[in-house]
């Protein structure tokens, strides 16, 4: 069988450019990182609840053309290690994305966080602001659901952690009838594979009240939902997220579910591209 040679170039270009990394480190737990890509803009793009940086797997490819691009695994997920005790927590995430920002010494960086992600970020950025040059929150709350009570979350997400079927059948409602089945294997093949005790220990993490303030975020934001599930919720009111983001792009994506940059990659980059090349580092 023979391979084109345009293909087969594209692959030794990936392969030149990919790298995983296991040397950083937090609180003694490995995290396992790769970097694509040369460019002097560098994203780093931080997975979702019972996730992995596979979530970003449509991105990669098309944005280390113009940018270095950094994924993760945040602690419990993935390739990383998890903590000895067991408990995650947001300002944990935020530090596990400065050990990995640090060792591959970027100065000042863009963050997109897909779903819990976007809570991972917004800590990252509190905790960071010099190193935080804008924020891309992808189908995540900036407040608490009003109609989510932390128990009954809590309590599903220890059904999710217990139960493999739980898992497919809450991961199933995150998508509409436009979902591929290519797209929903994808998702499956991540959220099944995480350890039992990370849905638990990482709801926890994300319902923690100190997470959900009121304070406001000077970077510039683009935040993009989905436009084809329920979006009732708060944190998809244009008016109350430009009270929190003074400097907001706000885009739903129409016909997508809750892995929209998997549904339509081509859209979701376009996007993300414009966004960044207007950035002022």
């Amino acid at each position: 069988m023979r391979i084109g040679s345009r293909l087969l170039t594209q692959c030794l270009v990936n392969l030149l450019f990919a790298t995983s990394l296991f040397a950083a480190t937090v609180d003694g737990i490995p995290l396992h990182s790769s970097t694509r890509g040369r460019g002097t803009t560098t994203l780093i793009l931080v997975h979702g609840w019972t996730c992995d940086d596979r979530t970003w797997q449509s991105q990669v490819p098309e944005l280390s053309r113009s940018y270095r691009v950094i994924t993760l695994d945040l602690p419990g997920h993935g390739r990383s290690g998890s903590p000895k005790d067991g408990k995650l927590s947001m300002d944990l995430f935020a530090r596990a994305i400065e050990a990995v920002r640090e060792e591959q010494r970027a100065e000042r960086v863009v963050l997109a966080g897909h779903s819990m992600g976007t809570a991972a970020i917004m800590q990252y950025a509190r905790l960071y602001p010099e190193h935080t040059v804008a924020l891309v929150l992808v189908e995540g709350s900036v407040s608490m659901p009003a109609s989510a009570p932390r128990d009954r979350m809590l309590a599903a997400a220890k059904q999710y952690g217990e139960s493999l079927k739980a898992r497919e059948a809450m991961v199933q409602g995150m998508f509409t009838g436009n979902t591929t089945q290519e797209v929903r294997k994808q998702v499956l093949s991540m959220v099944l594979a995480v350890p039992s005790a990370t849905p638990l220990a990482a709801m926890e993490a994300f319902v923690d009240s100190r997470n959900w303030r009121e304070d406001v975020f000077p970077q510039p934001v683009l935040a993009v939902f989905s436009g084809g599930l329920d979006a009732a919720e708060r944190e998809s009111d244009l008016e109350y997220m430009k009270t929190r983001f003074p400097n907001l792009e706000y885009v739903k994506m129409a016909g997508t579910g809750h892995f929209l940059m998997l549904e339509k990659p081509a859209q979701f980059n376009a996007l993300l591209r414009s966004f960044v090349d207007k950035l002022k580092f």
